[in-house]
């Protein structure tokens, strides 16, 4: 059954440019070799389980997570481990990075097996299962997912919503995702219900997906349990709370979690993951990118292995063209400006992103005229005018009593000011000088 929500406040709608929402997902080559940062989630960062000189197999895992709020890293390709050294990241650091060398084999760790039938595992089996495989949010949030499946016993959970949004204007990972491992998706999500005990979960899609809409639906519209939700096309469709509120009609609570509320939001490439590892034992070893944009020569959907580097993976869509001048990991709307393509791809790139210089022209910067459009933008409610007039004026009390911390950094505001202010990045200075008052403060 498809379902029509109606949709929350505010919002933009910047357009799309989904040029490779038609491209099937085709498997990149293996690289020479993989740089396997051993913090590729939100959390503590893995220790190595393999010293320089050691032989590895596919799927190995080769990072063992510390503490409950990790997931572990394992061997994207069958070689040697030629270094432990620290490596670009993508999120704009050096962190402690597996350099394997690939000898071609794709020889299959031993212990890589599948796990038996959905109905047969119990709870802790599919925690166990979901934490071993080193499976994360795959949305960009990158959020253990074995953590997200363990809400204390006081947080019951009544809905499941998968994000299948993709509001980001160029992206189109989720959207061959959901088209093609379809079948999967849906696997992954009852596997989910069953281990948080949830008997209704929702696939949320925005309309411009119809092929998406369509195939899922087909699989579920005897399934009581499980519906198709068709969203409005606008951003921030898929931002956690917004999708909540849209879906279940619910608002989670300032400074909440979606549990908060009786929810759990999960990735499409989360789902598929998951199915992945109960079904063939297989570890979250490689994803969906889509690498795309007016830069890049042959936009595609690229079945990508952790740790390849961006740069081999834009040649593998036949390069970059003579102007390109920005490459964003994700979206333009909440990607991350990369200084080089020597990157890897880690579990959160849904998207390599490449833009020409005409694209990335920067304007200038306006005072505000007082028109009120980022207020009325703004999915969350905020003044964000007001809060970045504060910032400005280094008045981050002020910004804080505006709730400034509850800003989710989607962009609206700055996309939508007329006077072309950079609204979001005097919030996120606001923000950072909040948080670190605070951190200073419990010293």
């Amino acid at each position: 059954m498809v379902i029509e929500p109606s949709s929350f406040k505010g919002g933009i709608n910047p357009g799309h440019y989904k040029i490779s929402a038609q491209k099937p997902i085709t498997k990149a080559s293996a690289p020479e070799k993989v740089y396997i940062p051993l913090q590729q989630h939100i959390g503590a960062p893995c220790t190595p389980l393999v010293e320089k000189g050691e032989e590895v197999k596919l799927g190995q895992k080769i990072g063992e997570g510390q503490g409950f709020v990790s997931a572990p890293v394992h061997a994207t390709v069958s070689g040697k481990v030629i270094d432990i050294t620290d490596y670009t990241h993508p999120l704009g650091t050096e962190v402690p990075t597996i350099i394997i060398e690939n000898d071609g084999q794709d020889e299959l760790h031993p212990d890589i097996k599948g796990n038996g039938e959905l109905e047969d595992l119990s709870v802790d089996d599919l925690k166990n299962i979901i934490k071993e495989a080193g499976i994360v949010g795959m949305g960009g949030a990158t959020f253990p997912t074995h953590v997200k499946l363990s809400p204390p016993d006081d947080k019951p959970i009544d809905t499941i919503i998968i994000n299948g949004a993709e509001c980001e204007p160029f992206l189109t990972s989720d959207h061959r995702t959901m088209v093609e491992h379809a079948e999967e998706l849906v696997y992954g999500t009852k596997a989910i219900m069953k281990t948080v005990n949830c008997h209704n979960a929702y696939i949320g899609i925005e309309a411009n997906k119809p092929d998406a809409i369509e195939k899922i639906n087909e699989l579920v519209k005897d399934d009581k349990n499980i519906e198709v939700a068709k969203l409005e096309v606008k951003y921030p469709q898929g931002a956690e709370k917004q999708l909540i509120e849209t879906v279940t009609d619910r608002q989670v609570p300032s400074g909440g979690l979606p549990m908060d509320v009786g929810c759990i939001v999960s990735n499409t490439g989360t789902c598929v993951a998951i199915a992945k590892a109960i079904r063939e034992g297989v570890p979250l070893y490689e994803r969906v990118v889509t690498i795309t944009g007016s830069g890049v020569e042959e936009p595609q959907n690229l079945l990508v292995r952790i740790g390849t580097l961006a740069s081999e993976v834009i040649k593998e869509c036949g390069g970059m063209t003579d102007n390109t001048k920005k490459v964003i990991m994700g979206g333009p709307m909440m990607g991350m400006s990369q200084p080089t393509t020597h990157f890897p791809v880690i579990k959160g790139t849904s998207g390599i992103l490449l833009l020409t210089d005409k694209e990335v022209e920067l304007p200038e910067e306006g005072p505000c005229i007082s028109c009120g459009r980022c207020i009325d933008g703004c999915p969350i409610s905020l003044l964000p005018n007001r809060i970045a007039e504060y910032s400005d004026h280094e008045r981050y009390e002020d910004a804080e009593e505006y709730n400034a911390l509850d800003c989710i950094e989607c962009g609206c505001c700055t996309f939508i000011c007329p006077a072309k202010r950079f609204l979001l990045h005097h919030i996120r200075l606001a923000k950072n000088q909040i948080m670190a008052r605070r951190r200073e403060e419990q010293k």
